[in-house]
């Protein structure tokens, strides 16, 4: 079954009569591509039985190689108006009672489409695309699980080339190294050296890792489609003082989401595992973050683990499992794997052990 009948199956299970979607990550799940994205109003409508580009003539040429969907194209002597009355009427959405737009789109566009059905009620795509965008297939998990491969490989050569001395710079220089020898493109490099692992998204920059410093490593490529995302710890000679305790705690609560994670259960019940387990350590107040993210075409998409989230987790869900624990001026730790939810529970991506690896001071 293509992804357009996919989707028109949740909508017709929604009562949804037209989806918009912009140049961006639902477009490329969807068709496998989208248009250049700037400030003239480019979107796909989809509904109950057709579907029609809204098209900038500019970009009518290039896209036609992608696809044979319908275009409605416009120049920018004469604007988008026309185009998009006739766009809307070709898929029977002139009159449309529920519109479903894409929460990623310019705030422009949406508004476009939203005051050219005046009365349409208006969603976010949570119960639709963003719901089929959350349950990968064997075809995605290959891809997810091809690049955990690199990302592991790219940490391996970290921990070979680290030693007192370097900057954190020059740590991030070899994990981009790896992930280009291997056809694939850095997307972040966070090397946090002592206190600077203490902040969660630190900026890598010229620290000198020396003796005694707990470096948080934390990186991830995208090579195809899909991309990594993880996180592991270093210690350059004998750990901080507490390091092993706090590493210890971590894990666990690793673990814990780990064993929460189910079909069923709810992504709120995963971080309660992972954050009951820090607090009950005594060290609730330095886990800052939710749980985990999940990851697809975008690296931070829906299903998203925090105390909040309401989600109910199904087979074939990806997302992160990535406690951490973070002191002041002292050090950081975070541990992160990317999981499939099988029927049975989480499969880890990755093949690297999350245990510290030590280089010699």
């Amino acid at each position: 079954m293509n992804r357009l009948t996919q989707l028109r199956e949740k909508m017709s299970e929604n009562g949804t009569d037209l989806v918009a979607i912009g140049p961006g990550a639902h477009m490329k799940w969807l068709l496998g591509f989208y248009p250049h994205p700037d400030e003239r109003p480019s979107m796909l409508f989809v509904g109950p039985t057709a579907e029609a580009f809204l098209m900038p003539a500019l970009n009518a040429e290039g896209s036609r190689q992608e696809t044979d969907i319908a275009f409605h194209t416009w120049d920018d002597a004469d604007g988008p108006g026309t185009a998009l009355e006739a766009a809307l009427a070709a898929v029977g959405a002139e009159r449309a009672g529920t519109v479903v737009v894409d929460e990623a789109m310019r705030a422009d566009f949406a508004l476009l489409v939203l005051d050219a059905i005046p009365g349409a009620k208006h969603s976010f795509t949570g119960t639709t695309l963003g719901a089929l965008r959350m349950r990968k297939n064997e075809e995605e998990f290959r891809g997810l699980k091809m690049n955990a491969g690199l990302a592991d490989e790219a940490m391996r050569a970290t921990f070979a080339a680290a030693r007192p001395g370097m900057r954190e710079i020059e740590l991030a220089d070899v994990i981009s190294d790896s992930f280009a020898a291997n056809g694939a493109t850095p997307l972040f490099r966070i090397v946090g050296a002592g206190g600077n692992g203490a902040f969660p998204h630190h900026q890598t920059g010229d620290t000198v890792l020396a003796a005694g410093d707990a470096v948080v490593i934390d990186t991830g490529a995208r090579k195809g489609t899909y991309s990594s995302d993880i996180t592991r710890m270093l210690v350059i000679g004998d750990p901080p003082e507490g390091y092993e305790e706090v590493h210890g705690i971590v894990e666990a609560a690793v673990q814990a989401a780990m064993r929460a994670a189910r079909p069923g259960v709810r992504a709120s019940e995963v971080d309660a595992a992972a954050r009951n387990l820090i607090a009950e350590a005594g060290y609730g107040d330095y886990f800052v973050h939710r749980t985990g993210h999940g990851m697809g075409v975008e690296g931070h998409e829906p299903p998203y683990i925090t105390s909040t989230s309401d989600v109910v987790l199904d087979t074939g869900m990806v997302f992160s499992i990535e406690p951490g624990i973070y002191l002041p001026g002292r050090f950081g730790i975070r541990l992160e794997d990317i999981v499939i939810l099988r029927d049975d529970g989480p499969e880890i991506l990755s093949e690297l052990p999350r245990d510290a690896q030590f280089v010699k001071a």
